[in-house]
């Protein structure tokens, strides 16, 4: 499995400062990486793409199941949807 991460979701992901989230974080993406399909796939302008909620924040990727590649596209506060 190859996981990737973009820009958007580094520069967001250094910024949390709370040890605790971050463990959190890191550990849904473990889970993310052995089960790629767990994500709540989106609709319309955002199909293709699937997404967690781990609070405060939502975590979005896309998953190409033929390249075996998760690609983690953002890191947002529910509230700013």
């Amino acid at each position: 499995m190859i996981a990737e991460r973009t820009n958007r979701f580094l520069k967001t992901f250094s910024k949390i400062t709370d040890s605790s989230t971050k463990e959190r974080l890191v550990s849904h993406i473990r889970k993310i990486i052995q089960n790629p399909e767990i994500g709540k796939p989106m609709r319309y302008a955002r199909k293709g793409t699937r997404e967690v909620h781990i609070p405060p924040f939502r975590l979005s990727y896309a998953y190409f199941k033929e390249e075996n590649r998760i690609v983690f596209l953002e890191l947002y506060h529910k509230d700013e949807q």
